[in-house]
């Protein structure tokens, strides 16, 4: 239980930085000597100090003989900072507590392995679905390079996202609205299809009552319709990205590039090729993406299996409408309802009158993500 109570106080630590370190995952950790806290620390930023460095810094000389409670498995080897392995060996700490292994095969028990041959006690697995949990976008980017990609939505009791004319301001209450900003600031892109675009013209950015980053703004738009004018094209910050076919027009796309956009071809067409535009924007490292889109764009994410994770809030409206107002997925589905996809650790939390569902889908029978 002791090693439990500190390893709850590193994740809470961790998790005040999600969105913060880029494609590095989020980190904490504390140092205790004595039954008594003497350092703690997180990693707050890409090519800072880890969250090792922050702890043992402020343990000082009480590091030596400590238990070091850690959410990751320390480095062990040089990136864009020394390895934590060996910081931990040089300040003579007596244990260390990892919550869960790095998940790149080509490091996984490395640093453990280290701090066991300098004769440090070494204990691994505790919270450690807490902690996978916590990190499941770098999990994920560390292995395959894509992006872990989190469908959000706000629809009706039966499932609309509109009504019969188009109107969707606002469906959820304001609670709700907050926590999707949050959601922003904890992603690295944000992804909408060009008909949200010109239904709503929205600006993607992370508004909140405390300062927030804003991801990157990412459009698929396969015609290339979005206005010169739209607000996601004068946003400040990193550049739009507009993911469209080769068989687009070269003129508009020599247009949206003088606005400051950044042009990717995905595909011949007629329809953006999304798999190899998720390979493509993990090659600039954009490691999570929130997808607010309609429809359409949310059913082609699934039919192809590239949504990781979804979360679904519901507003106690009923609002109908029929096939003239638009619902969550617009895509031929399943013919039998075997065929339906699942998903799997379902929770369920309350924002106000609102009622949000989260899992995780399930593309096969085997159960695997």
């Amino acid at each position: 239980m002791t090693d439990e109570f500190y390893m709850k106080l590193a994740l809470q630590m961790a998790s005040g930085a999600l969105g913060q370190t880029g494609v590095n995952p989020v980190v904490g950790c504390v140092v205790v000597k004595a039954g008594r806290i003497v350092g703690m620390g997180a990693h707050l930023k890409r090519g800072e100090g880890h969250a090792e460095v922050h702890a043992l810094n402020m343990a000082g000389a009480e590091a030596e003989g400590s238990t070091v409670y850690v959410t990751l498995e320390p480095c062990s080897h040089y990136g864009k900072t020394p390895p934590c392995a060996s910081r931990l060996v040089q300040e003579k700490v007596k244990r260390v507590v990892i919550a869960s292994l790095d998940p790149n095969p080509l490091v996984a028990g490395k640093g453990a392995a280290l701090l066991r041959e300098a004769g440090i006690d070494v204990s691994t697995g505790v919270l450690a679905e807490e902690a996978s949990r916590l990190n499941e976008a770098f999990n994920k980017y560390i292995v395959h390079r894509l992006p872990f990609v989190t469908l959000k939505t706000a629809s009706t009791l039966d499932g609309k996202i509109a009504s019969r004319t188009g109107d969707s301001k606002w469906i959820t209450g304001e609670q709700s609205r907050a926590f999707v900003h949050t959601l922003r600031h904890r992603h690295a892109g944000i992804m909408v299809g060009a008909g949200t675009v010109l239904a709503d013209d929205p600006s993607l950015t992370t508004r909140l009552t405390v300062p927030a980053l804003d991801p990157v703004r990412i459009i698929a738009d396969s015609q290339l319709r979005i206005p010169l004018g739209a607000k996601v094209l004068q946003t400040e910050g990193t550049p739009a990205i507009i993911l469209t076919t080769s068989a687009a027009s070269d003129r508009k796309k020599a247009e949206l590039e003088r606005e400051g956009a950044v042009v990717m071809e995905c595909g011949s067409g007629p329809m953006v090729d999304l798999k190899l535009a998720m390979k493509l924007l993990g090659e600039r490292e954009i490691s999570s993406i929130l997808l607010e889109g309609g429809g359409t764009l949310n059913g082609a994410m699934l039919q192809h299996r590239l949504i990781d994770k979804i979360m679904l809030f519901f507003a106690p409206k009923i609002i109908g409408g029929g096939k003239l107002a638009p619902g969550t997925f617009d895509f031929d589905g399943a013919a039998l309802m075997s065929e339906a996809v699942p998903l799997k650790r379902v929770s369920v939390e309350q924002f106000g009158d609102d009622v949000c569902i989260a899992g995780y889908p399930v593309y096969d029978k085997g159960g695997d993500e």
